[in-house]
Formats: structure tokens, sequence, C-alpha cells
């Protein structure tokens, strides 16, 4: 029998893309999103691309009734829990909504979990890292002191599933990335922010659409080569293909320990000024953006060592920055183009 994958927040950003990949290699797909932080396009965007509806459940699983209702309606083999507030400035201004949110709709999903015996994979972030001591960050790099309560709220949500997977006999993976950029090649599916966008590339594609008169690069005086910050950006695809390595090293049963960590990122340090002149040269575009002071919350530089996702996952990030700042690009576009 084909098994069952929930993703929480599938109609997101990771959350579509993941489960269009998840679809592509057989597993079947439940999406279930509250659609607080999005609108149904990329939900008709993944049915597009695999030629047929998926079941879909709006659910708020911060509500314990509706997320027992959905457990019970489907049999679940596997979870990938993205349905989180995910701004780091805005967890900043508001930490006891991203704590609620977080936190709670975490435990929800977990207590349901080990109800109805399904692994879980969690969507962390490289954010568990604060400020390094040393890049790039390997899984056993220490956890720092967050710079954020969203970074801390993936700290704790970590913690949930580690010991849940020690006291109950469950099995977990945590996934830590680091900066999804791009679309689908498709143009289908893409970053779809609402307002004004908390991260770099939606930014840049809407000044570069004319959404935006200008893109704020926040700090150029960081100890840094160029003195903007470092990232380690990945492919959307790319990530989405790790999900689904992840999953199946979960359900055959190939796990090393019950509870198992990797970072997802390509090991490339990128700088925000790097990343804005690729974009330039890419697409044939001059950016209007200007430096604006440092952002709360943000941190110098973080970028990952995947070696453990390519030894242990059989995963690595094939696609280059041009290709993904391309697509990027074709999704600004099919989306302007939409809304004629």
């Amino acid at each position: 029998m084909k098994k069952t994958v929930l993703v929480s927040g599938g109609a997101g950003f990771i959350g579509s893309h993941v489960t269009v990949e998840l679809c592509q290699a057989g597993y079947d797909v439940v999406i279930a999103d509250n659609m607080s932080n999005c609108d149904e396009t990329n939900y008709k965007g993944v049915c597009a691309i695999l030629g047929r509806q998926l079941p879909f459940e709006k659910v708020d699983f911060c509500d314990v009734a509706a997320t027992k209702a959905l457990f019970a309606k489907y049999h679940i083999d596997a979870l990938i829990h993205f349905a989180a507030f995910k701004a780091v400035g805005e967890s900043v201004e508001q930490p006891l909504m991203y704590y609620k949110n977080n936190l709670d709709s975490f435990l929800n999903v977990l207590e349901e979990a080990r109800i109805h015996g399904a692994n879980v994979l969690f969507s962390s972030s490289a954010t568990v890292y604060g400020e390094p001591d040393q890049t790039p960050v390997t899984e056993t790099s220490p956890r720092k002191p967050a710079t954020s309560p969203y970074g801390n709220t993936k700290q704790i949500c970590e913690d949930f599933l580690r010991d849940c997977v020690q006291a109950y006999g469950m099995h977990g993976i945590a996934l830590r990335y680091f900066n999804p950029i791009g679309a689908h090649p498709s143009a289908l599916i893409g970053e779809l922010p609402r307002g004004i966008p908390n991260n770099l590339v939606p930014f840049i594609t809407q000044t570069a659409i004319g959404k935006r008169e200008c893109l704020n690069i926040f700090g150029d005086d960081y100890p840094t080569p160029d003195g903007t910050c470092l990232r380690d950006y990945i492919d959307i695809t790319d990530l989405a293909k790790a999900h689904v390595c992840a999953v199946t090293r979960m359900l055959e049963g190939k796990m090393d320990e019950p509870y198992e960590i990797f970072n997802v990122g390509t090991g490339r340090p990128v700088s925000v000024l790097e990343l804005v002149n690729s974009f330039e040269r890419v697409n044939g575009i001059k950016l209007n953006y200007r430096i604006a002071p440092r952002r709360p919350g943000d941190v110098t530089a973080v970028w990952a060592d995947p070696t453990l996702a390519r030894k242990k996952l059989g995963w690595k990030a094939v696609r280059s920055v041009d290709e993904t700042l391309a697509s990027a690009w074709a999704w600004e576009k099919r989306l302007a183009e939409a809304a004629k």
C-alpha cells in the first residue's frame, strides 16, 4: 500500500513544493493548513503540476479537537510539520503570538502522532545555531542562544520531538534548513508573502516588478567581506527533495537512531549584496536598493556543512543560485500576469 504523508502548512511556500516532490515520489499526501499566511494560489498550483486534486483540510493545529479529528479521518504514516509563524522580525515584536502558535500547534500534532503511531519530520531552521562560533555549522555545533523568539521556538520544538521520541518509542527527524529561495521550475508555485515580504528574494522580485519602490539591505557594517550578512541560500526544489529522502528513511526503517538531525543547505556562503548583484546579472534588471540599519534578530554569518545529509540521506543541493534566481523572477512575472 502507498504510504500517506500529512503536510501541515502544506499550502505555504515550502509545504507546497514538498507536496509536489512527495507525490512524484509515489506518496499519498494530505494537505492541511489554516490559511492564515497564504491563499489558495499554491494549492491550485500543486494540483496543476500533478494534474489532479489532492485532499485539502482547513485545520488550525492549535485547535486540539480539529487536530484529533484530522488524524481520525486519515491513516497517517508520517507527518511533516510546517504550520508555524516564521518572520524573525515579527517574532521580536510579538513573542507571545509566536510562542503560542508555534509551540501549541506542534504539541498537538505530536500528541496525535504518538497515539496513531505516525513518524514525525519537523521543519527546523539554521536559526537554532544562533550566532555560531565557527562556520560552517555541523549538526554537532552548539545550539547558541536564539537571537529571536522565532529561533527559540525552533529550538524548543526540536526538544519536544527529541523527548517524545525517547519517551514514547516514536521516530523523528529534524531538518535544519538554511535560506530557501526560488520557485518551482513550472512557475506554478512559489513564495507568496502577504503584505511586505520578510524574506530577501520576494522583496527583490517585488522591487524588480514595481510592487516595491526600493529594496532595503539591512546593514553593510557586518564583519564580512562586503559588510552584508552571509547566508546559505538553497533552492526550494532541492530543499523539498531532502524531505522526501528523510521521510523515506523513516518509513523504510533505515534510521541509525530514533531521533536524527540533518542540516539542509548548499555549504556555500553568499552575501546579501552578492545575491542582489546575481539577480541583476541573471535577469538583466537593475534594482533600486539602499542600505538600511541592521535588523533585530539577524545573525552575521551562518552556512551549512551538509556532509551528513549527503552521506545518510543520499541528498545534496544541485541547482545553482543563478537557476534559482531565474525561477524566482519567472514566478513573480507569472503572478503579475495573472493579476492583470
